[in-house]
């Protein structure tokens, strides 16, 4: 639960920093979504994978290609992409959602 827990600080807290568009922040590439959607696809060979809403009406994306690269971004409302990590041996499941019902 800890571990969850530390997981889903440091994910808000990267969210916030891609939300400081304004700030040095090492590491952390900015620019707009055509371009970045434009060098994922043609250098990296990935394309949307899933995507979901954040708070302050922030996309974030994943990205991957068939040859296991993925990337995580956050677009902002004005239409500035920011790459939140990235890495190697991405992997699609097909897991069932879990359910809050007790098994009968």
């Amino acid at each position: 639960m800890q571990q969850l827990f530390a997981l889903s600080l440091g994910i808000a807290a990267m969210i916030f920093a891609a939300t400081q568009t304004n700030a040095e922040i090492p590491g952390l590439r900015c620019a707009p979504r055509a371009e970045v959607v434009q060098i994922l696809t043609t250098r990296f060979g990935e394309t949307r994978q899933a995507m979901g809403l954040a708070a302050a009406d922030q996309l974030m994306e994943v990205y991957a290609s068939d040859s296991g690269s993925w990337t995580l971004t956050v677009s902002l409302p004005d239409g500035t992409t920011c790459l939140l990590a990235s890495g190697q041996s991405f992997e699609t499941l097909q897991e069932p959602l879990a359910l809050n019902d007790p098994p009968v």
